[in-house]
């Protein structure tokens, strides 16, 4: 008997599996905010320090690449712990480098605490583990990919939103230096109150927390001990590896885009920070729809196929992803770019979405091993195309030669099968939860 959900009821906050997938994704919208609270407003904060390129690089560099580590060891740490200690301990502190952000007094110091900050895109980790620790495999990939997906728009609402609250505070008589500071401000209080929402609202699994089921000798689905026994048994199946390839290729570009958007608007169109703004965040706010959508179409193909069809769905998306990224790095108009942008944009998320509807059906006793892996090869994707637009000191043709990247990387979705024995006994526990 299992008490997953077996339904994503929307509109319901009396049960413990949708209190956990609405403040997951609260909570990860909460991280995601905060995380790319700055990227908006780089241009002014460019201006202000006398920022070069190339430090420019570095500081998005840093944004993302503690997250690797972060989120390699946070997976593993919600088999250990639990989903709800982990999510508690990393939104209040990683609001601690958020509130430093705003008193940076150089390019030193704003380096180190966007380094630090970068700790709050392992938020996703526990976002994923924790829905897929409550919801059946006929709708986890619905699931895992909605509650990522709305939380991700916290990405698209700090693009917009950062420079119209600036503007704000420019508008009440606030000076130009003071204002982005004082705006920072705003992500970290955010964070503090998720913190403390979730630790009061949440539990662990349908059945309870890990440290009362353990004291109490009930078994946790599939005898999860954490640490390095679910490291070690993730790394060494070499379907975590291809997600984390593709994983790269999808959610790397997406952070990259988040971090260079708004300068690459107003720079190479000649946008206002207002407008840059706009256009940028409109990339990030296609995740309300687009990575659900994916998770969504990743389930219903299981159903009428098998979990290779999961693999296929992916490979199409990531396909569509390059070549409309491509359209982006060449289109000479605002309004083409903003038109690809929004197309590559689209198939971004969908393929975001529809990798994580595979992690769950990788390794059922190393859950949060898989997720820490394929979600850290998301940040090696992004950190990789950080160093590339550094290199090449041109961010047109860094877009291009990503273009290219992601879709020979798409072969890496393609290559992920699984076995009949795989597919038969996931079908009967898609029967077995539905019957129950």
């Amino acid at each position: 008997m299992t008490s997953k959900a077996t339904s994503i009821k929307l509109f319901s906050f009396s049960t413990p599996q949708m209190r956990a997938f609405h403040l997951t994704w609260m909570a990860f919208f909460a991280c995601f905010f905060a995380w790319f609270a700055c990227a908006p407003l780089m241009p002014v904060i460019k201006g202000q320090f006398g920022l070069t390129l190339g430090q420019v690089a570095n500081i998005n560099i840093a944004a993302v690449a503690v997250t690797i580590l972060v989120r390699l060891v946070i997976g593993p740490m919600c088999d250990r712990y639990g989903p709800r200690k982990t999510y508690t301990a990393l939104l209040l502190i990683g609001a601690i480098p958020v509130f430093g952000v705003a008193f940076a007094q150089g390019y030193e110091s704003l380096l180190f605490f966007r380094l630090c900050i970068g700790a709050a895109g392992a938020s996703f980790v526990v976002t994923q583990y924790h829905t897929s620790v409550m919801f059946a495999p006929n709708v986890v990939g619905t699931a895992n990919a909605t509650s990522a997906g709305w939380g991700n728009v916290g990405g698209g609402v700090a693009q917009a939103l950062m420079p119209l609250l600036l503007t704000a505070l420019l508008m009440m008589g606030v000076s130009e230096t003071m204002g982005w500071r004082l705006s920072l401000l705003v992500p970290g209080v955010l964070m503090v109150i998720m913190g403390c929402v979730y630790w009061r609202f949440t539990q662990d699994c349908p059945e309870g927390n890990y440290s009362e089921m353990r004291a109490k000798g009930i078994a946790i689905e599939g005898g999860k001990k954490g640490g390095w026994a679910s490291f070690r048994a993730a790394g060494s199946n070499y379907r975590v590896w291809m997600l984390f390839v593709t994983y790269g290729a999808c959610f790397g570009v997406e952070l990259f885009i988040h971090n260079i958007a708004a300068i690459y608007y107003v720079d190479h169109f000649g946008l206002t920070l207002k407008g840059a703004g706009l256009a940028a965040g409109s990339f990030g706010l296609l995740a309300l729809f687009a990575r659900a959508l994916g998770g969504f179409l990743s389930d219903k193909v299981a159903l009428r196929g098998s979990l290779n069809m999961r693999s296929n769905l992916l490979f199409v998306l990531m396909i569509g992803e390059g070549l409309g990224l491509l359209w982006f790095a060449h289109a000479n108009s605002i309004t083409l770019a903003i038109v690809a942008m929004l197309t590559f944009g689209l198939f971004t998320h969908m393929a975001c979405g529809a990798t994580y509807a595979l992690v769950p059906f990788v390794d059922r006793k190393a859950l949060g091993g898989v997720a820490g892996i394929v979600g850290a090869g998301g940040n090696v994707g992004a950190v990789l195309a950080g160093f590339l637009m550094k290199g090449l000191g041109d961010v047109q043709n860094t877009l291009s030669l990503l273009g290219i990247m992601v879709t020979v990387s798409a072969l890496c979705a393609i290559a992920v099968r699984f076995s009949a024995s795989n597919n038969v006994s996931e079908q009967a526990l898609v029967s077995k939860t539905i019957t129950v």
